[in-house]
């Protein structure tokens, strides 16, 4: 799942099986994990405002304009 760092920190949930923590079409904030995504999986700030590694394959992810950005940044 190539991304473009920059531009790229959101994905929308297209998959959550057995994961009570992720909503199927929310769009959740992406956060860099270079080991974890050669592994096949992505880190997700979830519904419980932590971090947390979930499959690729639950994932599309999508480019939101800045101010829709701004909007869904969880600040930690």
């Amino acid at each position: 799942m190539r991304r473009e760092k920059e531009n790229q920190t959101f994905a929308l949930c297209i998959g959550n099986k057995d994961c009570e923590d992720l909503e199927m079409r929310k769009i959740y904030q992406v956060l860099p994990d270079d080991d974890a995504e050669r592994e096949g999986y992505i880190r997700i700030i979830d519904e419980s405002g932590e971090d947390y590694l979930y499959p690729q394959s639950y994932f599309i992810l999508v480019r939101l304009p800045r101010e829709a950005q701004k909007a869904l940044i969880v600040s930690r």
